[in-house]
C-alpha cells in the first residue's frame, strides 16, 4: 500500500462501552457520523477472534461511505473478561446493550454482521432485539447447530477443543499465519495476531482463555437457530464460504438451503473458494457484497 492511501484511511478509534449488562466491551470505530452517512455497520467476530480481524472489511466499508464499528465480545480481545456469562443469551444481551449505547454515536438501526459463532449471535440478536437493527449478515455462520454433528456435549468438547498455543513465540506464530494464509492481506494477518496477548518474553497467549473458550463453545452447542428462523422479522443475509478444510462443508449447503426455506426475508452470497475467515481473506469483496445488498434495497 502506498503512503498516500495509508494516510487517507480513517483513524481507528477504540473505546470501552458499558453495555449495562455487567460488562464493558471494546469497540473500534472507523469514520464519523458527519462524514459517513450511509447505513451504519457493526461487525461481530467469531469464537476466539477479535475486532481487528475485521479491519480490512471495515476500511473497505468505510471507503464506501459507511460508519463502521467492530466489537470484542466478552472474554475476547480488550473487553472485560468475567468468569461467567458466556451462554448465547447473555452474549446477545451484551450486544443489544452495546447497540443501545452506541446509538448516540450514529449507530441507529445498523446492519450487524457476525462471523461463525458471531453469525449465530447476530441471528439470536435479530430474533430477540429486531428493533435495534435493520438486518443481519451471517458470515460462514448463523447456521451452526453443533448438536447435529455432536449429539453429546462431551464429544463436541473433545472434537472442538482448541489447540494449545500458550507459550508459542510471536515470530513463529506470525510466520505460520503468513505461510498458511499466503493470500490474506496484511490486515488479516495482523487481525489474527491480535487474537492473542503479546507477552514481554516474546510469546503469546489467547485473550480468551481455555475455560471461557469452552463455555462459549457450550453456549454454541446449545443454540438452535433453526428453531427461531421463521420468527425473524428483519432481513438476514448468509455469506457462507466453500473451500478445502471448511467448517462442516459436507452439510453446509443443506443447512443454508434449510435456512432459506424458513427465514422470511433471506439472501445468500456464496464465497467459493474461500476460508472460514472470508472477511479477513477477501475484505474488499465482502464489503462490496454488503454494500450492494444495502444499495439494492434488500436491507
Amino acid at each position: 500500500m502506498n503512503d498516500s492511501r495509508r494516510n487517507s484511511q480513517p483513524v481507528a478509534n477504540s473505546k470501552l462501552v458499558d453495555t449495562l449488562n455487567g460488562v464493558r466491551l471494546r469497540t473500534v470505530t472507523w469514520g464519523t457520523r458527519e462524514t459517513h452517512t450511509k447505513t451504519p455497520i457493526v461487525l461481530v467476530h467469531g469464537l476466539a477472534s477479535n475486532a481487528m480481524l475485521w479491519e480490512g472489511a471495515a476500511l473497505a466499508l468505510c471507503a464506501l461511505g459507511h460508519l463502521v464499528t467492530a466489537v470484542d465480545l466478552r472474554g475476547h480481545g480488550l473487553s472485560d473478561k468475567p468468569e461467567t456469562g458466556y451462554d448465547m443469551q447473555t452474549v446477545t444481551q451484551d450486544l443489544a446493550g452495546l447497540l443501545t449505547e452506541i446509538q448516540r454515536d450514529g449507530f441507529v438501526k445498523p446492519i450487524v454482521c457476525g462471523q461463525s459463532w458471531g453469525g449465530n449471535v447476530v441471528v439470536e440478536l435479530a430474533h430477540k432485539y429486531a428493533e435495534l437493527v435493520s438486518g443481519v449478515v451471517c458470515v460462514d455462520g448463523g447456521f451452526l447447530e453443533l448438536q447435529n454433528h455432536y449429539p453429546q456435549w462431551d464429544d463436541c468438547a473433545e472434537a472442538l477443543r482448541p489447540p494449545t498455543i500458550v507459550g508459542t513465540r510471536i515470530d513463529d506464530f506470525q510466520n505460520y499465519m503468513q505461510r498458511s494464509h499466503s493470500d490474506w492481506p496484511e490486515t488479516g494477518i495482523n487481525g489474527a495476531m491480535a487474537c492473542m496477548e503479546h507477552l514481554p518474553d516474546g510469546t503469546l497467549r489467547p485473550w480468551l482463555n481455555l475455560e471461557r473458550h469452552m463455555m462459549v463453545l457450550r453456549g454454541l452447542w446449545e443454540h438452535h437457530p433453526t428453531h427461531i428462523y421463521s420468527e425473524i422479522s428483519v432481513p438476514v443475509m448468509f455469506v457462507p464460504a466453500e473451500g478445502p478444510g471448511g467448517i462442516f462443508n459436507e452439510t453446509k449447503r443443506s443447512a443454508i438451503e434449510h435456512a432459506t426455506q424458513l427465514v422470511p426475508k433471506v439472501k445468500v452470497e456464496w464465497f467459493s473458494p474461500a476460508d472460514h475467515d472470508l472477511h479477513a481473506q477477501h475484505p474488499e469483496r465482502f464489503a462490496q457484497v454488503v454494500h450492494a445488498a444495502i444499495t439494492d434495497g434488500f436491507f
